[in-house]
């Protein structure tokens, strides 16, 4: 028996299509129902499905009076407000491609970025870093939310397969990548909503996450709406540790989050009473032992854990109604998906031997590939695999052990991390001769990046950390700074990254 999942194909995408139109289809069956809330110490902010509609399609048409045209790339640097995902669907449902981004990033950051994309036009909030972009046009917040009174536009129907939106994640060469996406990549998150959430049109579902993190655009949003729930969001500013007495007074049935909010919760709070939550997500990086069953006790609801990545989201998880999963499982594929274990040459190895995570290039919800690098797209494939760069095995019943990353790439809160990018970022700083950088694990269940470097005598870490703050987004910058004599190496000169986590525990 060989390591190889297939439940069945996933029913295929209706053409023509709109991803917006579909996240925006319950609509019209329920206008007055609360599609959104931002919660906090004051009064929530609501909006209705009529409300979050109007605004969204009058998005689409001030973009387009802006001169925009269907197929023009728009960039946007919004901060954590609702007019993040207003404009991403605005965008999307006029037929132009928007590119999520963090409002962490630095302009150094986003100028590699801009360079990539050549974007039409930049939607630019109040104080977020953006460098000039000859040719884009940029509209500010202020505009951009008078748009939502215009006329509503038409969606843009269309063959499900051509690109719908952009996402850039780091890659293993230091320079993130802009990763392609298709409108059809909405209808294959169908699969998640049996296969991780359970999730119900009753539902309220309530992400810990930013409005401009990718995790709470699609798990937190886009999901919900598409079934026509109730998405749930923290206002800026609320604490972790506040988050039970949100879930609680506002009667939250699915919490997702990190496993590091998860673990900040636990610091503060032993016992939750949550009489209407139903279960828990976890999703970003793995999630420990210590922390599922923590939760478990201290909230007498089941967390349920996912694995993806960026170019394909989630699609190994475990799922409300079935069977449980193994201490050390991710869980399993979801129904819908095509998974194997494979080895180097792109062939299902047997059941319970090591090697690459890897799903089917014909899965819906696959990329369609990196933008402007052609090279890079197809060396992640092998025949019909799409090779994840994560190593696991898979027993019988389909359930999948992870084991390690075949690179050296990071986690920090959630973001995958390339080590080389953040070298490539403070390489040069004065009197630093060479630099090492990775994750390790400070303490049980927390992960920082640490930077290890060679230079004539220990720097100074609050300069080398504010030379970081200058160059990096918060979540890429060092927490650790460890002056070493030399770096260790391999016979052939290869920095050995791995080997750096030893020497800060030694």
């Amino acid at each position: 028996m060989h390591s190889l999942f297939d439940d069945g194909p996933w029913p295929p995408c209706p053409a023509p299509f709109n991803f917006a139109a579909h996240v925006l289809g319950r609509a019209h069956a329920s206008p007055e129902k609360i599609a959104l809330a931002v919660l906090g110490p004051a009064k929530a902010e609501r909006w209705s499905y009529a409300k979050l509609e109007a605004a969204v399609r009058g998005t689409g048409t001030g973009l387009m009076q802006a001169g925009l045209a269907p197929g023009d790339i728009v960039l946007m640097r919004l901060g954590n407000t609702v007019e993040f995902p207003i404009a991403y669907l605005g965008a999307i449902a006029a037929g132009l491609v928007p590119v999520p981004t963090s409002s962490q990033l630095t302009e150094r950051e986003v100028a590699s970025m801009i360079d990539t994309l050549s974007p039409a036009a930049i939607l630019l909030g109040d104080g977020i870093a953006c460098p000039d972009a000859p040719g884009a046009t940029v509209i500010a917040q202020a505009d951009l939310e008078a748009m939502r009174d215009l006329s509503p536009c038409s969606y843009d129907m269309g063959d499900p397969d051509r690109l719908a939106y952009v996402i850039f994640t780091s890659g293993t060469s230091g320079k993130p990548r802009a990763v392609m996406h298709a409108h059809r990549a909405i209808w294959a998150r169908g699969m998640m909503h049996q296969g991780w959430y359970g999730l119900q049109e009753s539902d309220r579902l309530l992400h810990a996450g930013a409005f401009n993190w990718t995790y709470t655009l699609g798990t937190g949003l886009m999901d919900p709406w598409s079934i026509g729930a109730t998405a749930l969001i923290p206002a800026p500013g609320v604490a972790p540790e506040q988050l039970p007495l949100l879930l609680k007074r506002h009667d939250v049935t699915i919490f997702a989050a990190t496993p590091g909010v998860y673990r900040k919760i636990l610091k503060h709070h032993t016992n939750l009473s949550l009489p209407k939550l139903r279960h828990g997500l976890s999703a970003g990086e793995k999630l420990s032992e210590a922390i599922r069953s923590g939760w478990e006790m201290a909230s007498g609801t089941k967390l349920y854990e996912a694995f993806g990545m960026s170019e394909c989201s989630t699609f190994i998880s475990a799922a409300p109604g079935q069977p449980d999963v193994a201490a050390r499982s991710l869980g399993r594929p979801q129904k819908g998906r095509r998974v194997a274990i494979v080895d180097d040459a792109g062939q299902p190895v047997p059941l319970g031997a090591d090697g690459t995570i890897a799903v089917s290039k014909r899965d819906p919800g696959l990329m369609l590939g990196y933008l402007g690098a052609e090279e890079e797209t197809a060396a992640r494939f092998r025949g019909e695999w799409f090779l994840t760069g994560d190593h696991g095995s898979m027993a019988a019943d389909g359930q999948i052990e992870y084991h390690a990353r075949v690179d050296d790439m990071m986690n920090a809160g959630g973001y995958r991390v390339s080590p080389l990018e953040v070298e490539a970022a403070l390489h040069d700083f004065p009197g630093l001769d060479e630099i090492g950088v990775t994750d390790i694990e400070i303490k049980a269940d927390t992960r920082v990046i640490a930077a290890f470097y060679t230079a004539a005598a220990p720097l100074d870490d609050s300069a080398l950390a504010a030379y970081a703050a200058e160059r990096l987004a918060r979540y890429k910058q060092p927490r650790l700074w460890v002056h070493l004599r030399d770096l260790p190496r391999n016979a052939n000169g290869k920095l050995q990254r791995q080997a750096l986590k030893a020497l800060h525990r030694r």
